[in-house]
């Protein structure tokens, strides 16, 4: 194992590969012995495949040699997040309840990678049905952040985040319902983007019109980032929603960044949301770089009243529907809480779910109508640094209570419900040295430019390359 292929990039891996320089074994060798050596005490990847990885590999190597990749992400390993299913594969979902279940069937995007040519190793760590933003469950335990082994990777795609920033892998694939791909990459130093709805899309899914779970890529770079939206993106029968925009639209970033950009950027999310003051100075701080990167840079939000309901209201709704049945049947082998959540969605009434509807369509239009005005909002992916690891989440920010397990990840579902892309991009450290980042919301199905201003970001700030040590 040696970092030049390890932290390597995954555009830079392909083409090292497609040059002859290293084969995909020599890739897949030196992943697995970086696995083999930090994993222990991460606890990132919970189900290895090495026999399946080499079949893999060993197609990919004979590929070059005939003169051809298998696609764009020729040779590259991927441990899958695992609630992805994946046919042949355990696929735990984090409970014990699905403890020893292995599916026949592939997701939509876990296909669409291994149809490009990625090598599948295995699967990465989640919190139970990934409910909520810290990983860990009663089947694997918990996921430990790389930079500092006492906190946490965040969640719920955190073994995805945390397997990424230890060098275990060079893409990963995760989900985002209140925040699951931006938050896990805020705190691990990672990028992680939620994209517009049926820009991914998703199969299966119990509510493929109207959901709020997307799913979307994570990576170490925004180029990397790109890279695996043009293979998972595009439209495809299997998902309502999809849209029609090929995937391939996204393999190359525009150069127009943040110069001449109007930004918005807010600490609290216009009072919306407690924040503990070193998350302000950073945000404020990230605010400073958009502006060395050429942007007009303007402290604004929209109004968020009314998100934070309808986010609650509509995932209580979502459990229940998705998972209802398998919860009752299981009831003594799931977590207490999550049970709880999908209890409160069985006792909704007809008006609060229509409620939730509307307020959510008006967050829409707010955050639609805001973003006329600027080309992006910026705003921090969590109100404060990442906490212990043991503590399952917390109970007080900056002073404030916290209503419930899911009142600290405002910061995130309140955008959710808009129904905007977001970005999580590497925004710096905190005084004892574990990660942050900042994400940035850009206009509805304008990944492209958001793409684009995140890559601009990255550039000015460098905060990507340092690297934890293990």
């Amino acid at each position: 194992m040696t970092d030049d292929i390890v932290y390597d990039s995954a555009c830079s891996l392909v083409a090292r590969m497609a040059s002859k320089e290293i084969s995909a074994r020599e890739v897949l060798d030196a992943h697995l012995a970086r696995i083999d050596a930090v994993n222990g005490d991460v606890n990132a990847i919970v189900t290895l495949v090495p026999e399946i990885a080499y079949e893999t590999a060993k197609q990919a190597d004979a590929a070059i040699a005939r003169g051809s990749l298998l696609g764009p992400l020729h040779g590259l390993p991927i441990a899958h997040k695992d609630n992805h299913v994946t046919a042949g594969i355990r696929t735990t979902f984090g409970s014990r309840s699905r403890a020893d279940f292995i599916p026949d069937i592939t997701d939509l995007t876990v296909a669409r990678l291994q149809e490009a040519g990625c090598v599948t190793i295995g699967k990465t760590n989640i919190p139970e049905f990934v409910a909520g933003g810290n990983t860990f469950n009663e089947v694997f335990g918990i996921t430990r952040n790389p930079y500092d082994l006492s906190l946490t990777a965040g969640g719920s795609s955190g073994g995805a985040a945390a397997a990424l920033a230890a060098g275990m892998q060079p893409l990963a694939d995760g989900n985002d319902f209140g925040g699951s791909l931006r938050l896990p990459a805020g705190y691990c130093n990672v990028v992680g983007f939620r994209t517009s709805s049926g820009r991914v899309p998703v199969w299966p899914a119990a509510d493929g019109l109207v959901g709020l779970s997307v799913h979307g890529p994570m990576a170490r770079t925004v180029d990397d980032v790109a890279l695996m939206l043009s293979v998972i993106a595009g439209p495809s029968r299997l998902a309502p929603n999809s849209l029609e925009l090929p995937g391939s639209a996204f393999a190359e970033i525009p150069g127009d960044g943040l110069s001449g950009k109007k930004v918005a950027y807010s600490p609290d999310l216009g009072g919306a949301i407690p924040v503990e003051p070193e998350i302000a100075a950073l945000v404020e701080k990230a605010a400073q770089s958009c502006r060395e990167a050429g942007a007009e840079v303007v402290h604004a939000s929209p109004d968020f009243t009314g998100a934070a309901e309808a986010f609650r209201v509509l995932r209580a709704w979502a459990f229940e529907a998705g998972m209802g049945v398998h919860l009752d049947a299981h009831r003594e082998l799931v977590r207490e809480s999550l049970y709880d959540n999908m209890a409160r969605g069985r006792e909704l009434s007809g008006p609060q779910v229509g409620a939730a509807s509307i307020a959510r369509t008006a967050m829409f239009h707010r955050m639609r109508e805001f973003l006329d005005e600027y080309d992006c909002l910026l705003l921090p992916v969590a109100p404060l640094p990442a906490f212990d690891c043991e503590q399952e989440y917390p109970s007080s920010v900056a002073g404030v209570e916290m209503p419930d397990y899911l009142g600290w990840m405002e910061s995130c579902f309140d955008v959710t419900i808009t129904g905007h892309p977001a970005i999580s991009v590497p925004a710096g450290f905190t005084r004892p040295g574990s990660p942050a980042g900042v994400q940035l919301v850009g206009r509805h199905r304008d990944e492209l430019s958001l793409l684009a201003m995140a890559k601009a970001f990255e550039s000015v700030t460098g905060y990507a390359q340092t690297r934890p040590v293990l």
